[in-house]
Formats: C-alpha cells, sequence, structure tokens
C-alpha cells in the first residue's frame, strides 16, 4: 500500500521530492504470525519488546512467545494500564531498556507507541509496531504527541519500519477505542480544507496529490463505517490503513497539515486542561470527532458570512494582547505560558500582518467559500454518521459545553498553523460567532 503511495507521488506536481523512510506494512488477518519471520530477515537476534498492563494480555504475551519459538531474545517492560505520555513514562521506558537489544517492538496503540518510537529513537535501533486497536493516525508518523510541562507537543521521534495490524486482535479493540479510530478519520474533513484556505491565505505549502490520498483514505472508512461496531473486517482494515496513510502522509509532506486542523486543537486544549486542572478528558480520536463536528457547524457559518473590511480592522486595532494573554493562562495554566511566547514570534496579532491578510481574504473570499463547500461535508450528513455509530456530537459528556467559547479561541494560540479559529478572528467574528453563537 505505502511503496504504491510513494510511487505515485514521484514527480509529484507540487514540485517537491516526497521522501519517506520506507515501511513494511501488514495488515489482515493471522497478521502477528508473522512476525518472527520479518524479524529473522532483518538479522536481529534479541529485541525489546514494550506494551502496558493491558496491551500485554491482549497482544503482548502473543508476541513474546513467537519470537521466543523463532529463537529470538526478547527483553521486555509492561508500562502501568493508566500510562500518562509523560516526562516520567519515557524516563522510565528508558531506564528499563536494554541496550543489547537489537530492536524495539512496542505492542499497543496511542501512548505505547508514542513511547516506543521516541525509545527506538534515543537508542538507535529499528521499530516494530504491532498495533492494537485503529484508533489513532500515530502508527507511521515520525512524530509522538506528548504532555511536556503542560504542553501538548509534537515531539520528533521515529517513525516505524515495520507495522503489524491483525485485524483478529484489533476487532477486540473496545468500542470506544473504534470510534475513535474513526473520529481521528473524519478529522480529515477538516485538516484538509484548512490546509486549503491557508494556502490560499499565506501560501503555505500544499500538495494536491498527498491530499486526495487522504480523501480517498477518509472516503473508505466512511463506506464501511456501518461494519465498524460489528467488527466486520473490512471497516476494521479501512480505518487501520486509512490510520496509516494520514500518519504517512504527514511524513511525506514533511509537516501535519494532511491529518490535523482546528479539531486536533480542540483536542489539545482540552488535554492541557486535563494535565493541568484535572478536568475529564476522553480519547484523543473521540475529541477529535466532537471538534470536526464544531468546526463544520462554524464553517457553514463562515460561508454565509460577508467580510467586512472595515470592522475586521477595527476588531485587530482593538484587540489588548496583554488582556487575552492573562485569560488564556487563566484558563490553560502553566501550558498557556509556552503559546504566549510563542506569539512573540509568531506575532499573527500585528496590526500590519492581520491588514496584508485581511486584504487577501477579501480578494479570494469566493474562493475560500468555495474550498469549504468542496471539502466539507454537509452538516446534516455528518450528523448522522455519528449517531449512527453512536459518536457523541458535544462536549457535555465532558463538562465542558459552556466552555466552548473559550476553548475555540484558544486554539489559535496553540501553533503557527493557520487554523478556522484564526480566521474567525482575522475576520473580526471570532467573539459573535463563537461568544453568542448558538454552536
Amino acid at each position: 500500500m505505502l511503496s504504491k503511495v510513494i510511487k505515485d507521488l514521484e514527480n509529484c506536481p507540487c514540485g517537491r521530492v516526497h521522501s519517506s523512510f520506507p515501511k513494511k506494512v501488514i495488515v489482515g488477518t493471522g497478521a502477528i504470525k508473522k512476525l518472527p519471520e520479518i524479524v529473522a530477515k532483518t538479522g536481529v537476534k534479541s529485541l525489546f519488546v514494550l506494551a502496558d498492563e493491558n496491551t500485554y494480555q491482549v497482544a503482548g504475551k502473543q508476541v513474546e512467545n513467537l519470537l521466543k519459538q523463532g529463537n529470538i531474545s526478547v527483553y521486555k517492560y509492561i508500562l502501568n494500564a493508566n500510562v500518562k505520555p509523560n516526562e516520567q513514562a519515557v524516563g522510565s521506558a528508558i531506564m528499563h531498556y536494554n541496550y543489547s537489544a537489537e530492536m524495539v517492538v512496542a505492542v499497543g496503540s496511542g501512548v505505547v507507541n508514542d513511547i516506543g518510537k521516541i525509545l527506538s529513537k534515543t537508542a538507535k535501533v529499528p521499530y516494530v509496531i504491532v498495533g492494537t486497536a485503529p484508533s489513532m493516525d500515530g502508527y507511521a508518523s515520525a512524530t509522538s504527541s506528548m504532555d511536556r510541562d503542560g504542553l501538548k507537543i509534537s515531539l520528533p521521534s521515529k517513525s516505524a519500519d515495520i507495522i503489524i495490524g491483525d485485524t483478529d486482535i484489533l476487532k477486540t479493540a473496545p468500542d470506544k477505542m473504534l470510534k475513535a479510530g474513526l473520529g481521528d478519520m473524519l478529522a480529515k474533513y477538516v485538516s484538509i480544507c484548512e490546509w486549503r484556505i491557508s494556502n490560499e491565505i499565506n501560501g503555505e505549502y500544499y500538495c494536491p496529490q498527498i491530499a486526495s490520498l487522504v480523501r480517498k483514505a477518509l472516503s473508505d472508512c466512511v463506506q464501511n463505517a456501518n461494519g465498524l461496531l460489528k467488527r466486520d473486517d473490512k471497516a476494521i482494515e479501512a480505518v487501520f490503513k486509512g490510520l496509516i496513510l494520514c500518519g504517512e502522509a504527514m511524513s511525506l509532506a514533511g509537516l501535519s497539515r494532511p491529518a490535523s486542523g482546528v479539531e486536533h486543537y480542540i483536542s489539545h486544549v482540552l488535554d492541557m486542561r486535563g494535565l493541568e486542572f484535572g478536568c475529564k478528558t476522553d480519547l484523543h480520536g473521540i475529541q477529535c470527532a466532537i471538534g470536526t463536528l464544531i468546526a463544520v457547524k462554524i464553517y457553514e457559518q463562515i460561508k454565509d458570512y460577508t467580510p467586512n473590511e472595515i470592522k475586521a480592522i477595527e476588531h485587530a486595532k482593538n484587540f489588548n494582547l496583554s488582556a487575552w494573554n492573562a485569560r488564556l493562562q487563566d484558563f490553560l495554566g502553566s501550558g498557556a505560558k509556552a503559546m504566549i511566547e510563542q506569539e512573540k514570534v509568531d506575532k499573527k496579532y500585528d496590526a500590519k500582518k492581520h491588514l496584508a491578510r485581511i486584504k487577501v481574504i477579501l480578494q479570494k473570499w469566493d474562493k475560500i467559500k468555495q474550498i469549504i463547500s468542496e471539502e466539507l461535508p454537509p452538516l446534516a450528513e455528518l450528523e448522522r454518521l455519528f449517531d449512527s455509530i453512536e459518536l457523541p456530537k458535544t462536549l457535555e459528556s465532558l463538562g465542558c459545553e459552556k466552555l466552548l467559547p473559550m476553548i475555540f479561541a484558544s486554539t489559535k494560540d496553540i501553533r503557527d498553523k493557520y487554523v478556522l479559529s484564526t480566521l474567525c478572528w482575522d475576520l473580526g467574528v471570532i467573539d459573535e460567532i463563537i461568544f453568542k453563537g448558538d454552536i
């Protein structure tokens, strides 16, 4: 699958040379049984298995036994079942690593995979991930989503050399993890839309070929969504392969745009508040799904809006950055410090930069509305899909629905990435659409 993707991108019209670390991806029933043969072909004689208490029982023990039967020495470390993606967990894995091992084999999904990628990069050895749930798009990416000093960051790590998805194992994942995987894929509606919009407004690099690959993977997931909770092999494979391709798309593009937009930042803000204040959070993919629905609702309002240059300029002129930073710090705590410091570099609130952007927005408004219409599904259609697999549609389950205006407004400060909240601020309508609107 991925070798074909890379071949299709040779001599890409976008003008860039796309390169990605070659991967071997095996997906299907009984795929895990091929692991000893695959490892043997690499010449590795000893390896380190990383899992948590849950994933070890689901597949880690089987991985260990299969490898030992193949005369491969196995060292292992089992993380706590509730392990968090933070400095303590990474440090613990590194301290337990046996440096005579020639490869890291992680067994799990989100957190286990993120830690495994960091561990293999630190140890400078090949990395294998045996997926236990089609729940997130980090399997093929070269970054790890981590909590550092209270801020959610994407830390450079190591892309997997081998990815194994045994559908017999993947389909035993809890319903919520299956929903999370589809939720992470649905986020790609917004990520591709915003990538194109930023390309129009800021001239940001955009690759139509990579975007097309992501759209196709998303379409396959949506077409098979009804079979997901029935544990249908085709539906499970569609989501798992889609998540792998989206991770690969980020590596090929050299940025997170193909798979991450404002909906991911909504999830990041929720996670940051969870870290700082102990607020309730959910699986990343579930939060991204809710963020996607919120974004589509707001984009439908934006699409019907007629920009007003005077209003936009006055809004930017009257914006009080010091007051906003104080609100941001109260809302996010220590995690806001890095965001406030980053703005000193980005200067997105600078009046001259804003004026340049708003003039482009006014000039290209019809094109921006066209992109929104082309990339985003109708809200009613998306809501029906959510209902069909019982995906939550609001933040009510997390007890923070009333905080949505501030959650959304905070997303424009997380990274130097042009997203929906930045567009709303540029237009001078973020207060009326978010703080007063019905979303």
